[in-house]
């Protein structure tokens, strides 16, 4: 059976349009382009098989879609931003790859249940407002004995920090729980309590490359990264002048190029679980 969609209460409608909004902003490609071989690199240790039945949730433009549809999977993609689905689908004709990509929550997935061997997400669905009906949907959609795999930031890794220098200039919405307990290990083990297996939490990390600047990686993450362009856009320019600055100032000091580019490694909580039967 499908997910039955709940009513939701006007606070929560109104927190999910919201949520559309900031990740429909900007343009989320750009930046997932800059650590797109460490998605792949993600993938590739999941050694998906020829026909596996994949699902990426919060596939975004498609880093993790498009590998595993390489790798031989029979995948599907779904995201909440329209013109994200629109770069993935462009991305994967171009690379003749048949993939479906659908439009909707993360909440409420559209599939029957076990529909999948495998489910994936990286730095996507740990966005969601309600991380236990979050972490349901994800064991629903995956057959007993198929794996969930995520990747999270974790609270002290270097996205975990520029969140946070976010979040004191602005606060976060209402009844959005921090994205970052997704990176927390107890906090992973107790929303898949009951529902797998098995559960292997490892801490990984991931490079962000950027060929200009630190400085002009800040104003790329205003222009593109839509937490970030919300972020801005809610402070006037005394307050984004102080935000630009604190943001400059992480990614300089966490730069390992000193020739006018940007290398920085940020680390992630890689989750693969196994659906109990």
């Amino acid at each position: 059976m499908k997910m039955m969609t709940k009513t939701l209460t006007p606070e929560m409608e109104a927190l999910k349009a919201k949520l559309k909004a900031t990740w429909t902003a900007g343009d989320f490609g750009q930046i997932a382009k800059s650590y797109a071989p460490g998605a792949a690199d993600f993938v590739s240790r999941l050694n998906l098989q020829a026909g596996e039945r994949v699902l990426d949730v919060a596939c975004g433009t498609g880093n993790l879609t498009i590998p595993a549809a390489k790798n031989g999977a029979s995948v599907t993609g779904l995201d909440l931003a329209p013109n994200l689905l629109e770069q993935g689908r462009a991305w994967a004709k171009a690379e003749g790859l048949a993939i479906q990509f659908d439009e909707n929550d993360a909440e409420a997935l559209p599939y029957d249940d076990a529909s999948f061997d495998t489910v994936i997400s990286m730095f996507g669905a740990m966005f969601t407002p309600r991380p236990d009906v979050t972490a349901a949907e994800l064991a629903r959609a995956c057959r007993p004995g198929g794996r969930i795999a995520m990747a999270n930031w974790t609270p002290g890794g270097f996205i975990g920090q520029m969140f946070k220098i976010v979040g004191k200039h602005v606060p976060p919405a209402p009844g959005m729980p921090s994205p970052l307990l997704w990176g927390d290990e107890m906090a992973v083990r107790e929303r898949f309590n009951g529902s797998i297996a098995d559960l292997q939490l490892t801490r990984r990390s991931i490079t962000f490359n950027f060929p200009f600047t630190p400085a002009e990686v800040v104003e790329c993450f205003h222009r593109y990264y839509g937490p970030t362009y919300k972020a801005f856009g809610a402070l006037d320019e005394k307050g984004q002048a102080a935000l630009r600055q604190e943001l400059e100032q992480l990614w300089l000091a966490h730069n390992q190029s000193n020739n006018g580019v940007t290398r920085v490694e940020s680390e992630y909580l890689e989750v693969v679980a196994i659906r109990a039967a």
